[in-house]
């Protein structure tokens, strides 16, 4: 199985912004937590990250033919990016949602998501353990 992570705008920033919220690990932190699970599980696994909304939809265009699955945290493009959606909808490629931190307690605009209308899960306030449970629920 090969699975594509891809995460959105600020994430590069783990563990400088607001370590209350998101904890003191880094970006660098999550992509061996990553890409160690997936060795184990005999997982290829490509992560990617990228702070704008066009890149982000190239590499899920870029995806289609070559991945079986797409763990996605959008970040703030969960509450605002129809191109994110279209572009998973357009590959039809298996497609889990996570964020680091419980979105369902935080401020009223971050309860809209446009990825939630496409992918097959959402998975949020695990952590970077959510990603974890992402990969095992598309094997």
């Amino acid at each position: 199985m090969k699975i594509l992570v891809l995460n959105g705008p600020n994430l590069n920033m783990l563990g400088i912004r607001e370590p209350d919220i998101y904890g003191r690990k880094t970006y660098k932190d999550l992509v061996f937590t990553i890409t160690d699970y997936c060795r184990e599980k005999g997982v290829d696994v490509e992560v990617y990250q990228s702070n704008y909304e066009g890149k982000l939809v190239e590499k899920i265009q870029q995806a289609y033919g070559k991945f079986d699955g797409i763990v996605i945290n959008p970040a703030a493009y969960t509450h605002t990016s129809v191109a994110i959606l279209d572009a998973l909808k357009a590959v039809g490629i298996r497609t889990v949602e996570v964020h680091i931190s419980d979105v369902s307690a935080r401020e009223d605009f971050r309860q809209i998501s446009y990825v939630r209308l496409y992918a097959e899960k959402t998975i949020s306030g695990l952590g970077f353990d959510g990603y974890l449970r992402a990969i095992d629920f598309l094997l």
